[in-house]
This record gives structure tokens, C-alpha cells and sequence, in this order.
């Protein structure tokens, strides 16, 4: 039988061990918490995900463009105020007999003529094939001056037939280099190369003319090397052109709007940031005032 003063002690020195273990383990005012080897971290709340979207971490600011310092530091004057040109009055009908070739989309190219670039004044009238040749001989009633129908085209002043520089452009533009396409329709590379700039010149033309005031909501901006512009400047050599041509194209780039399918920039060079600004700049001449589509 287990005596009772031994009993009493030992539930004094419990009560002491007991003691001892509470002012370790419970943390008094300001005091710090003691963690045990290998007891696990609290459990920290979960955090929400926000729902904005991430800033843009590429330019913080705004790149330098060669063209808008240009711009800033030569300032284009505004273009002198001329009065519009008054159109001339039709020219009246005559007793001859009745004219069956349409010249209304045509209009006397002479500088002198008080005519010149109106359309549908009936000034024109044909005046036959000139040495049985396909085009025809236009005659100005007003300044009786003469000019061929295809003058003002590709067409003008070449010997060779329409049907082969449409066939050799054609060509060109499904991706037939320039030494192929003279080898199949056996014309001399230059020529080819000749015809290709003036194309691309008639083109460009075409689209300063036409393409401005655009309203457009929406643009796709893309991007393929040319050497044509050198060729046309003089500085680069047409055996030089053909070559580089043939071995590789260059970076063309491309502005279209989605909706109407509609072309508005094609320009050819490096891909470089140079190179985007002046595509953007580009685009900004094209574009109706105050009109900012989404790219």
C-alpha cells in the first residue's frame, strides 16, 4: 500500500510541473510566442484575385519619332489660298454626226487648256487610230490640241503589246521572280524591272489620289524588303535590284481595315521602330480628320 505522504508529493510536484509549463507556453502581455520544433505555420487567409486587368509593362513612355521632331521643328506652312478654278462650260453640240466613242472619262492633258483635267465637257471627240495602232487619237475642241487615250498610263510611249506587260506583271505579283518571268515571255530583265517600278509609281500614285478623308472604325496593322524606291532614286544598279530581288524578300507592311477589306498603307523596309512610325505616320494622312479607329 503506497503510503500517503508519498501520494502528496507527487501531486505537488505535478501541480509545479503543470505551473511551469503554463508560464512557457501561454504568452503573457507584450511577450513573444515560442514555436516548437516542427509545428506547422498559421494558417494565412487566402487572397482575392483582383479582377483589373495588368498594367502594360512594355514603353513607359513615349518612344522618339525622327518624323514628329521634323515636324515640330519645321513646321509646313498652310498652302497660299487659291481661288478654286471655275468650270469651264460644255462645249456645245455641233451639226457633225453624233459621236458613238464615250470620252467621258478622259480629259485634255495640255496645260494651256482652260479644259484641262475637267471630265465630260464633250470637248473631246476620237480622231481614228493614228498609223493603224491599237490606241486611239483624242482631239480637244476647245485648245485643238491631241493626245492619245492611254496617255497618262503605264502604256504610253511602249512599243511592246498591252497583253504582255499586264502577262509580265501579272507574273510578277504571283511571286515569279524578275529573271524567270523575262526567261518565260523572253524579254530582257531590265525591261521587266522598268515596268515593275513604273507599276509600282502608278499605284502609289493611284492611292495618294484616292485614299484620304477615310473613316474607318477599326485597322490591322501587319507586317514582308524592297528595292525599288532605290532603283527609282538611283541608288541602287538594276543588276544589283534584280539580284536582291531573287535571293530574298523584305519586310512589307500592311494596314487594312477589317470590316470593308480595305488596303489603306502598303509600305516595304526593315522591321524597325523607325520604320512602324513612319507606317503610322502614313496612316494618319489617309485618315479623316478627328477620325481615331481602334488598332
Amino acid at each position: 500500500m503506497i503510503p500517503h505522504q508519498f501520494f502528496y508529493l507527487m501531486v505537488v510536484l505535478a501541480l509545479l510541473w503543470l505551473f511551469c509549463m503554463l508560464q512557457v507556453v501561454w504568452p503573457g502581455q507584450g511577450g513573444v510566442t515560442l514555436q516548437r520544433p516542427g509545428e506547422s505555420e498559421p494558417i494565412k487567409p487566402r487572397r482575392t484575385r483582383s479582377q483589373e486587368p495588368p498594367p502594360f509593362v512594355g514603353l513607359t513612355q513615349k518612344p522618339p519619332c525622327a518624323l514628329c521632331a521634323h515636324e515640330a521643328s519645321h513646321p509646313m506652312p498652310p498652302p497660299p489660298m487659291r481661288p478654286e478654278p471655275m468650270r469651264p462650260e460644255p462645249m456645245p453640240p455641233t451639226n457633225r454626226r453624233p459621236r458613238t466613242v464615250d470620252t467621258s472619262r478622259h480629259f485634255c492633258p495640255h496645260t494651256d487648256c482652260d479644259y484641262r483635267g475637267w471630265l465630260g465637257l464633250n470637248n473631246l471627240r476620237a480622231n481614228g487610230h493614228p498609223s493603224g495602232g491599237p490606241w486611239r487619237q483624242f482631239q480637244c475642241t476647245a485648245c485643238d490640241g491631241y493626245f492619245p487615250e492611254h496617255h497618262g498610263t503605264i502604256f504610253h510611249g511602249k512599243q511592246a503589246a498591252v497583253e504582255l506587260i499586264v502577262h509580265v506583271l501579272a507574273c510578277l505579283a504571283e511571286g515569279l521572280g524578275i529573271r524567270a518571268t523575262a526567261r518565260v515571255f523572253e524579254v530582257d530583265p531590265n525591261t521587266v524591272l522598268h515596268w515593275l517600278v513604273e507599276a509600282a509609281e502608278q499605284l502609289r500614285a493611284f492611292s495618294a489620289s484616292f485614299l484620304c478623308n477615310v473613316h474607318v472604325n477599326q485597322l490591322q496593322l501587319d507586317e514582308l524588303y524592297v528595292v525599288l524606291r532605290g532603283v527609282i532614286n538611283g541608288e541602287i544598279s538594276e543588276d544589283n535590284a534584280i539580284k536582291r530581288l531573287e535571293r530574298s524578300r523584305h519586310w512589307v507592311w500592311t494596314v487594312i481595315d477589317p470590316e470593308s477589306k480595305l488596303l489603306l498603307v502598303a509600305d516595304i523596309g526593315p522591321r524597325t521602330l523607325a520604320m512602324a512610325q513612319r507606317v503610322v505616320h502614313q496612316v494618319a494622312q489617309r485618315l479623316a480628320p478627328h477620325c481615331t479607329p481602334s488598332v
